[in-house]
Order: structure tokens, then C-alpha cells, then sequence
């Protein structure tokens, strides 16, 4: 087992990655469980799969627990589902110093995470994370929200688990797109700030794939370590420290609303295609090598991920995708910055792009052959 401390004044606290976990689960949040019956937010095909498993460490424990389901998919993280769920909590007489269970992908993460932000103006939750991209992200760092019409994650809150149990047993019943869409996240941390970590994975990436236990124990674990530095550094998105880890998300965020957040396009392949293009972005601009832009292109395809704008087939034009941007949180005083690359394991923040530029190169991306 690996132990990530993620550490804010305050609100330190770690990220255990390794196999098992799940059926240790009381035992690793020990005092945190307060009272004899935990409630516990879960995505249906998470429990359906690891309920048994989570049950019965509570079980070990002397406890019992109150379950509320959640329905696989983006749409579950609409106001409405808030607003439901906060409802059921206040049923079980969550309190502040309670703790709710959020078991499942990113979405039951980022829902649950808001719920416990907003209720009773903050409890505590622990996030029990069962795929491979929110164990490498969204459990990681405090970000939660819901999806709006105008776009996803616009509203939300910073509020920090008070611990993460990554279980890598679980991904063994993950389907393959989707353990592919979370490598994406992995090898973001690579293309933003890690190159030694970029060549690792790409003499390694496959076995992680395959579910090899060293292999995929240590991707997850230097994920976590390097967003966790990162988190720690810039909690709140202040100095720009954390936009990095946006790397390929407003491109990405982008494609994902014109496929209408859908089963079309996963998160983690937007963000890869959308990686793809800040790096081509990037040597556009001439700040890294077209030969750079065509590494991290072979590296994502080489996954199985998506690489190539046009082979989408979006009836769409560069300035539409462009558009779609101006929706991006990042947005401030009317100028979007982008995260782009100066070289494979060094992103910056740019300031100065002009939408113009980057409707146009989006139109020959989608028009590339």
C-alpha cells in the first residue's frame, strides 16, 4: 500500500492506494465513523459489483449502513439529483461532524462532494473511488460540482475529503474504455510536469493497462503524489499552480459539449484529444517541436485513446468549438487562458491566445486527414 499525504493547514489528509482497501475500509477510517450507521452514496454498477465488499468491513466494525443510489452517467449531477440526495441526508440526520461514504467514479464523487459542502454549511466524506480516473483525479484535491445547462461543473465547491481509498482491486471490473479514459489522466501528469514519469509510462503504460498489480499500484500512486504537490501548493486555483492539471481539459471540455456529454466521447478521451491539441496548439505557436506534438499524439493513440480531431466525424466548425469555450470556468476578465507546452513535462499557463487563432486551428484539425 502506498500513503499520499495531501497536505493542507488544517485539512491534511492521505490518499491510500493499493489492493484491498475496500474490504478495509472501516478500519482505515476508524474514528471518522461516528455513529452505527454510515450512509453511503454509490453509482448502482459500483455497488452492485463492491457493495458486498464495503458491507462487510462495516459489518467487521459493528456497523450498519443507509445506502443511496445513484444512476451511472453525467446527467446524475444536475440540481435536481442534488437536491434530492441533500434531502435524503438530512433524513438520516447527517450531522456535521459525520462522515458520508461516496463509492464509485467521479460523478458520485463530485456529486457527493458538493451535497457534504453545502449541508449544514460542510460535513465530512470520505471518497472510495472505483475507477481509474477518479482514483488518479477527481478523488484527489477538493473539487466538487454539479453540471448545468450552460456547462459542466459550473457550479460547485473546494471541499476536501477527509480521506481517499483507492483500491486498485477495483478497477479489475472496470470495462476497458473506461480503464483507457482514465490513463488519460495518468499520463497527463507526464505531458504537464513529469517527463521522467512520460518515458516510465511508455515503456510501462501497457501492463498498467493490463491490470499488473507493481505497475498499476505505482501509476496511480505518482498520479495521486503529483497532483497532491500540486493541490498543496495552490489549493483554490489562485496562482495558476493548479491550472496546470487543466492540461487538455478546454479542449476536451469543449468536444464533450458537442457530443452533448455523452457516451460519444468519455471525459478522459476529450481530455486526451484535447492534450493532443495543446501540444499541436502549442507547436503552432513554435514553443515546442512538431516532432513533440507528434510524440504525445503516438502516445495517446498507443493507449487506445483518441488522437486525431477529424476522426470524430463532428458536423461542426472550429469557431463552434470555440465557442463552447467561452462557458470554461477558467474564463476571466473576458480572456481565456489555456494550458499549453514549452516542452513534454513542462506546461505553462498562457494568457495571451487569441480565440480567432484558435477557431481556425480547430477548423484544420477538423478538416486533417
Amino acid at each position: 500500500m502506498a500513503v499520499i499525504p495531501v497536505a493542507l493547514a488544517g485539512r491534511s489528509y492521505e490518499v491510500r492506494v493499493g489492493r484491498g482497501l475496500l474490504g478495509e475500509a472501516a478500519h482505515h477510517a476508524g474514528a471518522l465513523l461516528r455513529k452505527n450507521t454510515v450512509p453511503i452514496v454509490a453509482d448502482r454498477n459500483a455497488w452492485d459489483a463492491h457493495g458486498e465488499t464495503l458491507v462487510a468491513s462495516l459489518r467487521s466494525a459493528g456497523k450498519d449502513h443507509a445506502l443511496y443510489l445513484v444512476e451511472p452517467g453525467e446527467g446524475s449531477k444536475s440540481w435536481s439529483g442534488l437536491q434530492t440526495l441533500i434531502d435524503w441526508l438530512l433524513e438520516q440526520g447527517v450531522e456535521r461532524g459525520d462522515h458520508v461514504m461516496a463509492l464509485g467514479g467521479g460523478v458520485v464523487g463530485d456529486l457527493t462532494g458538493f451535497a457534504c459542502a453545502i449541508l449544514k454549511r460542510g460535513c465530512g466524506f470520505i471518497q472510495l473511488p472505483t475507477t481509474l480516473l477518479s482514483q488518479v483525479d477527481s478523488s484527489v484535491g477538493g473539487k466538487t460540482a454539479i453540471n448545468t445547462a450552460a456547462g459542466k461543473n459550473l457550479v460547485g465547491a473546494f471541499h476536501q475529503p477527509s480521506l481517499v481509498l483507492a483500491d486498485t482491486d477495483t478497477l479489475a471490473t472496470l470495462p476497458e474504455r473506461e480503464m483507457r479514459a482514465g490513463y488519460a489522466e495518468v499520463i497527463k501528469y507526464g505531458i504537464l510536469g513529469d517527463a521522467e514519469f512520460f518515458a516510465w509510462l511508455g515503456e510501462h503504460g501497457n501492463a498498467v493497462l493490463a491490470h499488473q498489480e507493481a505497475a498499476l499500484e505505482e501509476a496511480v500512486a505518482r498520479s495521486v503524489a503529483a497532483k497532491a504537490r500540486i493541490v498543496a501548493e495552490d489549493e483554490r486555483e489562485t496562482s495558476g499552480a493548479r491550472a496546470l492539471l487543466n492540461l487538455g481539459h478546454t479542449f476536451g471540455h469543449a468536444l464533450e459539449a458537442e457530443t452533448g456529454f455523452s457516451d460519444r466521447l468519455l471525459h478522459g478521451e476529450g481530455v486526451a484529444l484535447g492534450m493532443v491539441l495543446a501540444a499541436r496548439y502549442s507547436a503552432r505557436r513554435g514553443e515546442i517541436s512538431a516532432g513533440d506534438a507528434d510524440t504525445v499524439a503516438s502516445a495517446i493513440a498507443a493507449a487506445g485513446l483518441p488522437s486525431e480531431l477529424a476522426a470524430l466525424g463532428l458536423d461542426c466548425s472550429g469557431q463552434t468549438l470555440a465557442d463552447h469555450m467561452l462557458h470554461d470556468k477558467k474564463m476571466d476578465a473576458g480572456t481565456l487562458p489555456f494550458i499549453l507546452l514549452r516542452s513534454i513535462g513542462e506546461a505553462y499557463l498562457a494568457h495571451d491566445v487569441d480565440m480567432a487563432d484558435i477557431a481556425a486551428f480547430l477548423t484544420e484539425q477538423l478538416q486533417a486527414h
